[in-house]
């Protein structure tokens, strides 16, 4: 094995009568090499557009930022796609760490103004014709966030109050912190719409029930004949969107036991599973292509606008909106 002592120094670099120490960091410097990122130029392309349009509007004179059009939006779709942290960001294009969270947010928010509104996207499906929309809620884990939510635990310490606050952020149901996001997706399981996100103590009817615009449009949808599929976590919604029967539907036994569904009713929750398992996959090509939704380390309350720049990123990658 070579001791870095003993590794000489980049022929370019001249260390003579420089200290051992200064010598030897010389001698260790980091590795550079190319790298392809995995998106179609076209897509850079775009978000390189739409920079230069922006800093147009702003009168922002040529050579003034300390990275081109094209250097950020590039710098941006590596955060998306590779989940970069803007500090690997900073150091990779020169720039301040602060630098470099500025100019992903401005990215971030450059792209997620450009995704598709729920009526556009359900007007989009319509002229696809489509007669039915999968809608699903998606949580986007988060690092812990201690902000108290407005529910209670029991306290399990022998110390303290007896009822302690749950964190706001924190989903029962997924038993981690996360952000909820509901999508609507194609009947083959595209990803049409994103929603802003909700805490992830709220379930996903509450969370539709808080968009200003899903149920509305959802009514609309459902005017000419069409459905919107989802699961039992908008059951309370079960007027609007047809969901799956309930295990107790038919109520329960002396024993107290649910009566089992009816072959009828057991046939019809097989094939609304069958039809509406697509949505899963849309959430998870979301996951899957974005690696920075994996797992966010940023404010949460980002976390829709991250979404919704990462849809459009989606439909330019694989050329397709509905």
């Amino acid at each position: 094995m070579l001791d870095a002592a003993t590794v000489p120094a980049p022929a370019h670099l001249d260390i003579a009568g420089l200290s051992d120490e200064v010598a030897t960091a010389l001698a260790e410097q980091l590795v550079t090499y190319t790298a392809v990122l995995p998106v179609p130029r076209r897509v850079v392309a775009f978000v390189a557009n739409l920079h230069e349009k922006h800093f147009a509007a702003l009168h922002t004179r040529p050579g003034r930022r300390a990275l081109s059009a094209w250097d950020q939006s590039l710098a941006f779709c590596r955060v998306m796609l590779q989940d970069v942290e803007p500090d690997q960001s900073a150091r990779d294009t020169g720039i301040a760490r602060s630098t470099a969270h500025l100019r992903m947010r401005e990215s971030e928010q450059l792209l997620a103004a450009q995704a598709p509104s729920l009526k556009e996207a359900m007007v989009g499906a319509a002229q696809r014709g489509y007669r039915h929309v999968n809608l699903d809620g998606t949580l986007i884990e988060i690092d812990r966030v201690s902000i108290p939510g407005p529910t209670t635990r029991k306290n399990t310490t022998r110390s303290g109050p007896k009822r302690l606050k749950v964190d706001l952020w924190w989903s029962g149901k997924h038993k981690r912190h996360g952000g909820n996001v509901q999508v609507v997706t194609a009947p083959d399981g595209w990803p049409l719409w994103v929603s802003d996100v909700r805490p992830g103590r709220e379930h996903d009817v509450t969370a539709a029930r808080t968009d200003p615009e899903l149920l509305d449009q959802v009514d609309r949808w459902r005017q000419d004949g069409r459905t919107v599929l989802a699961d039992l976590g908008y059951e309370g919604e079960a007027a609007r969107m047809l969901t799956p029967v309930k295990a107790d539907a038919n109520g329960t036994d002396r024993a107290g036991e649910p009566v089992p569904l009816s072959p009828d009713q057991q046939t019809r929750n097989a094939l609304h599973s069958a039809t509406r398992a697509r949505a899963e996959a849309g959430n998870a090509l979301l996951k899957q292509t974005f690696k920075a939704l994996r797992h966010v380390r940023v404010d949460p309350w980002r976390i829709g606008s991250m979404t919704a720049a990462a849809l459009v990123l989606l439909h330019l990658i694989y050329d397709r909106i509905t």
